[in-house]
């Protein structure tokens, strides 16, 4: 189970379906990490095409199979609108140490409704290191009996 510290770079999104009919959708971003949630600015204006170029840090500290991205648009006077999400496993990140920005499809109603960047950089905890060689001590393996 690792432990430390995720980095997550949230770099853009292109291809939103745009949810405001009058003028371009203030998109934002909703990033879960199990219980942990954290929320980017408001691209004000940018529409389908918004960047933020915003890092956002989460602590690891238990199995946490992947992130929960969250698109919306923020409208004023009104409840704001889903846009669409993306969820990312994190087990390559676990395993890597970092996963460069890479470009994975938002969803909404199991529907494809855009793309969004996103890079990975996961910091074991110190003296955390993923030590392989206990575990093959613990699983499997055998013993000679003492009969």
């Amino acid at each position: 189970m690792p432990r430390g510290t995720l980095e997550v770079l949230l770099v853009n999104a292109k291809g939103l379906e745009d949810t405001d009919f009058l003028n371009n959708m203030d998109p934002y971003v909703i990033i879960t990490c199990r219980s942990q949630e954290q929320k980017s600015s408001v691209a004000s204006g940018q529409g389908s095409q918004p960047e933020w170029n915003e890092t956002f840090q989460f602590t690891i500290s238990d199995s946490v199979p992947e992130l929960v991205i969250k698109i919306l648009d923020s409208d004023a006077g009104s409840g704001d609108d889903f846009v669409g999400e993306a969820k990312i496993p994190l087990e390559p990140a676990f395993i890597e140490g970092a996963i460069p920005t890479t470009t994975y499809n938002v969803v909404k109603d199991e529907e494809f409704k855009g793309e969004i960047r996103v890079g990975l950089t996961f910091t074991p905890e110190e003296g955390y290191e993923r030590d392989s060689s206990a575990q093959e001590e613990s699983y499997g393996g055998w013993k000679e009996s003492s009969y």
